[in-house]
């Protein structure tokens, strides 16, 4: 199947963040070819998020995925707030019907399906590194999926006291030797291109003592911590993963079209060539 030519009854879809990446135009437009959808998707940055979002309504944009650092501002200036969203005081997800707003947040999606597809036990402790609005989301949906035992690891003073007690989680300023059976780096440790690409969040003692290992960071897929973790024999859960169910959540929402799972594979593996 291809896509229609471009007119003026193409539909769009954007993404708004402070610094883009291609990865979801990489990937939604992949899907757009291989279905034959007239849509087109374009990241863009701005420094004005209230304007932008009026445009996104005036426009009649059909899609906004949204990234740091306007998860939280963009919430006034919706109409509607998903529960996805709510529970998180954070949007990357906002859809456009007609001129109304309505934003959700489907890292939260993603985290709640990723639990279930690798069958973790709510009986098993969690440990979250990291106290941003990622981190938030993933937290949030092992809380809402029965995990009662977790602990937050966040050097930040305020924002990772805060959140541990709004989830009924304990709080620790440095992991130090804190173990876990599941383990989760929220950070940016093992990012490509970042000043921590080459480490990992968590030593092998702590790898060691985790029955899974789970990574946020995208680029790369194979972080140090994940090879770590394969090393080791752990079960490992990628950002890769991650960031194709939220993105394919997005498109479905977008578009009313939901892809297979092998297409959203191949769109994964395109976005992060």
């Amino acid at each position: 199947m291809t896509r229609p030519p471009l007119s003026k009854d193409t539909t769009l879809c954007i993404s708004l963040a402070a610094r883009p990446s291609n990865i979801g135009t990489r990937f939604h437009n992949h899907l757009y070819e291989t279905l034959g959808l007239d849509f087109i998707y374009k990241a863009f940055t701005t420094t004005d998020i209230a304007a932008a979002i009026g445009g996104v309504r005036a426009l009649g944009i059909r899609g906004c995925s949204v990234s740091m650092p306007f998860k939280q501002d963009v919430l006034a200036l919706v109409d509607h707030v998903e529960d996805s969203a709510r529970v998180i005081n954070a949007v990357n997800t906002i859809v456009n019907d007609g001129g109304v707003l309505t934003a959700a947040n489907t890292d939260y999606l993603a985290i709640e399906a990723l639990i279930g597809i690798h069958h973790l036990d709510p009986a098993q402790t969690v440990l979250i590194h990291g106290s941003g609005g990622m981190a938030a989301a993933v937290a949030s949906a092992f809380r809402d999926n029965g995990f009662r035992a977790g602990t937050l690891v966040a050097r930040n003073p305020v924002t990772g006291p805060e959140l541990a007690e709004r989830l009924g989680y304990h709080w620790r300023p440095h992991v130090g030797g804190a173990t876990a059976s599941i383990v989760v780096n929220v950070t940016p440790v093992g990012m490509a291109g970042g000043p921590e690409e080459h480490d990992s969040p968590f030593d092998t003692a702590m790898i060691a003592a985790a029955d899974t290992v789970f990574d946020v960071v995208a680029l790369p897929s194979e972080t140090p911590l994940i090879a770590a973790a394969r090393s080791a024999g752990k079960q490992v859960i990628t950002g890769a993963e991650v960031i194709a169910l939220q993105a394919a959540e997005q498109f479905a929402r977008y578009t009313g079209v939901r892809p297979t799972p092998e297409q959203v594979a191949e769109a994964s593996r395109i976005s992060r060539a």
